[in-house]
């Protein structure tokens, strides 16, 4: 904790003695959080966590959250080291995460994310799913995955990338991981986004498909989302691609926590429904294009 006290109040340029009731707030499954108080108000440090250096450029991050300034989407970042990742943001008194099983809340949360896929923000980074599924599974070395039929599930969602690709619309700046958690109500009912760290250009379509795997939805729960994103109207093609981007979001997540769990953390049940959301969407995807197995 006093190296937390330290930092900020270097950063801050005040006395350090002046800094106090330092907590940990959460600890996160990328990173951890710490609540300090100075004067009146409240600061979040963030600490990026174990193995995190191997997956985020820092630098990416910070030019996301200059891009996304403007827009007033997100927390209200005082200072953030392009290098470690170590972040400081003003503290967003009375908010809370949206509850992905209330459905004012998550109509106000799609609302947010739809406005920001609108302003259709570019970068000059990309996260592609492929690529970061390969890199994440490289990540764990020579240890194996924990499933027996990886190798084939592997392949079969390799395999989704031409139709994703087909059927993919105007690249902007995505937030990737746009879960429930990520969203944050205010008291006055707005909504900020925060944590911005995988954000790149992508299909924007890929941060609904984030949303239900982290809340674990089932389909029927899945394709409200989509119809509230759209309106009731989307086409066919757009939620089958949706539906893809879950299958591949699945075994993309399924990595990175085999990933973490080579550095001895585990995340349980989370882990283990990742990869069956690759698989049972796999399934989905040849079930609406007519295919067998």
């Amino acid at each position: 904790m006093q190296a937390i006290r330290n930092e900020l109040a270097r950063i801050l340029q005040v006395d350090e003695s002046d800094i106090d009731a330092i907590r940990v707030m959460k600890s996160g499954m990328t990173n951890q959080s710490f609540l300090a108080n100075y004067g009146e108000n409240q600061y979040i440090v963030r600490i990026p966590g174990k193995g995190t250096e191997q997956l985020i450029n820092r630098g990416q991050e910070a030019t996301v959250y200059r891009v996304i300034e403007p827009l007033c989407l997100s927390e209200e970042v005082i200072w953030m080291d392009a290098e470690s990742g170590l972040k400081i943001s003003k503290f967003l008194q009375g908010a809370h995460v949206c509850n992905a099983y209330d459905e004012t809340e998550v109509r106000k949360c799609i609302r947010q994310l739809k406005k920001f896929h609108t302003a259709n923000l570019k970068v000059e980074h990309t996260f592609d799913l492929f690529e970061q599924i390969l890199f994440y599974e490289a990540q764990r070395g020579d240890m194996p995955s924990a499933y027996s039929d990886y190798q084939e599930t592997k392949q079969q969602i390799l395999s989704l990338k031409e139709y994703v690709t087909r059927h993919a619309g105007e690249m902007c700046l995505t937030h990737i991981d746009a879960v429930p958690d990520n969203f944050l109500i205010l008291e006055d009912g707005s909504v900020r986004m925060i944590d911005w760290e995988y954000a790149g250009m992508q299909d924007p379509h890929v941060d609904l498909a984030m949303f239900c795997i982290y809340a674990m939805y089932n389909r029927q729960q899945v394709d409200h989302l989509i119809d509230v994103y759209f309106d009731g109207e989307c086409e066919r093609e757009v939620r089958v691609k949706i539906y893809c981007y879950i299958a591949i979001g699945g075994l993309l997540w399924s990595n990175w926590c085999e990933y973490k769990h080579s550095l001895g953390i585990c995340f349980g049940d989370y882990a283990k429904r990742q990869y069956q959301y690759a698989k049972e969407y796999y399934r989905i995807f040849l079930e609406e294009n007519n295919v067998s197995d």
